[in-house]
Order: C-alpha cells, then structure tokens, then sequence
C-alpha cells in the first residue's frame, strides 16, 4: 500500500503509479537546545527551536515509508562534528551524516582523516551559510587541494541555498576536482533573478553534464502570493526543466525537515514531492526516493529495508 503522503497529495492523475518502495530522506537537520552549550541554529524566537532528534523525526517519518536518512550539518562549530557522529551513531535509521568541514584551515586536514575512518561520515557542506562564499573562497590557500583530498577519501560535497554564484562555483569546484562527487541541494527553491537566469541555466546545463554532479529533490514547496501551494501543476514546469539536465540517475529526495516545517508538514512535504515523482515511470520513483542516494552518498545500510 502508498504511503498515506503519497496517496494524499498525488492526485494529478487516474493512472498514476504510486511509489510504494522504501524511502531515503537524504537532508534533514538534527539538533537540540536542550544541550548545555544549546545551539548556533535555529534563534530562540523560530518556530522550528525545538529538539529535533532522530527519534522526534521517525515518529512522523515511519508511516510515510522512509526507512533511513542522513543528517546533515546545522551547525559551524567544529565540536559539532562530533555530536553530530554520535547522534546519529545511537540510532540505525540514520545511515550517515554530512558535516562541517572548512578546507584550507588549520584543523581541515586532521579532521578529515578522523571523519574519513567513520563509515557514517558521508562528507561536508560548504555554500551560502555560516557567512562564506564559495565562489571567493575557492581562490584562497590549500581549498582545491582540501577538496582533492576529500575525493580522495571517497566523500562527497553538499552545496547550500543556491544562487547564480554558486552554481558557477561548483562548476570551478568540479573543472578542479573532476572525481569530487558534488550535490547541490535545495535546487527546486533557487534564488535568481530575471537578469542572472541566462548565465544560471548555462551553467546548471554544463553541470547536468558531469556525471558526478547530483541534485536533491529538495524544498519543493513555496509560498505563492503568502499562500503555499500544494498544486502540483504549479511546479510541474520548473522541476521538469531540472529533469531534462539531471536525469533520473542523478536526483535525489531530501525533505529537509524540520525546516519545511516553516511552509508544510513533513507528510505534506513527501506528499507533493510523490505527486510530482508518480508522473515519471516506477523505476525512475525507485532511483529517486532510495537508490541514487546510495550513488551519491556510497552510504550502507543499518538495519533491514
């Protein structure tokens, strides 16, 4: 049987095929201001401030048919590596998580190859958060040769909130680093403006080239007019555009929970996400919701799925 998500919000058609595999939710967040150092991230005043453990997220997660996740870093601090390794080490729901590495500093190197020995290190993220700039920071001393070493040790790289900018900076990341596995999240939320979207769609097309190059399925619904839509239509055009540069082989479904907790409910978010996959053939659902997170993460499994 569908999940409940699923059959809920996949109403576009009579004939759709309805994904009834396992899922893999490849981008949540875990923390916990109950810690006695408490958190960077969310602020108090947030909606989402709350404990956000793996335990809290199986409880909404299970029914809707996802059966493992990875975490992935909410947080700048270097301790927080750690914390995030054991959280994630107690519960085997999670098969990995993607830390917070900066290459080029004076700890990058050590870390790295004390992450690299923990299966469940899957790789960092480095984009437009924690106030950096890929696009400038590529340029400075011992970062290609930092990401050069994480290809080496078989990770991966997660891009963040994706602007023009950054998109042509992971295209620089890859031209350096060709056998760096790249994934660029949040792709379907991109932040561009009518003049940038040339340049932006060329070199998202030349990045949907390289066969290392993966998108996350991720922070597809939106807030039109102050109102979110859970129209499916209404993203059809967008994401259909994505498709055609990545390919059924190189998508891959994140929920980002609980940050869409700010627009819509974890089944919800799954729900509008199944709609627009039951347009596409069952094998192509199967490589999306489970199987090209294997690909891009090279994560194993930690209980039966």
């Amino acid at each position: 049987m569908a999940s409940p998500a699923l059959q809920t919000f996949a109403q576009v058609g009579e004939t759709l095929a309805i994904y009834r595999g396992p899922v893999l939710d490849a981008h949540i967040h875990l923390f916990d201001p109950q810690r006695p150092e408490g958190v960077p991230w969310p602020e108090k005043s947030d909606s989402i401030y709350r404990r956000t453990l793996p335990e809290d997220y199986y409880g909404q997660a299970a029914p809707l048919g996802i059966v493992g996740a990875i975490a992935v870093e909410a947080s700048p601090w270097r301790q927080d590596n750690e914390w995030l390794l054991e959280t994630v080490r107690q519960h085997t729901g999670m098969v990995g998580f993607v830390g917070n590495l900066v290459p080029g500093d004076e700890h990058f190197a050590a870390d790295l190859d004390r992450l690299a020995s923990e299966p469940l290190f899957l790789g960092f993220r480095y984009g437009n958060l924690w106030e950096r700039d890929l696009a400038k920071d590529l340029h400075k001393p011992g970062f290609i040769e930092g990401l050069r070493l994480l290809a080496q040790s078989g990770r991966a790289l997660d891009s963040a909130n994706p602007t023009p900018s950054l998109i042509a900076a992971l295209l620089k990341v890859s031209d350096a680093v060709p056998d760096l596995r790249i994934v660029a999240d949040h792709l379907p939320n991109a932040q561009v403006l009518p003049a940038e979207q040339e340049a932006y769609w060329r070199n998202l097309e030349t990045l949907g080239t390289r066969p290392t190059v993966f998108m996350k399925l991720s922070e597809v619904p939106q807030r039109i007019k102050g109102a979110i839509s859970l129209d499916v239509s209404y993203y059809q055009d967008y994401l259909d555009r994505l498709w055609s540069l990545f390919g059924e082989d190189r998508i891959l479904f994140g929920s980002d929970w609980p940050n869409s907790d700010h627009l819509v409910s974890l089944a919800k978010t799954v729900g509008l996400t199944g709609a627009y996959m039951a347009t596409k053939a069952p094998a192509a659902q199967e490589k999306v919701f489970y199987l090209n997170s294997r690909q891009a993460y090279r994560w194993s499994p930690r209980q039966r799925q």
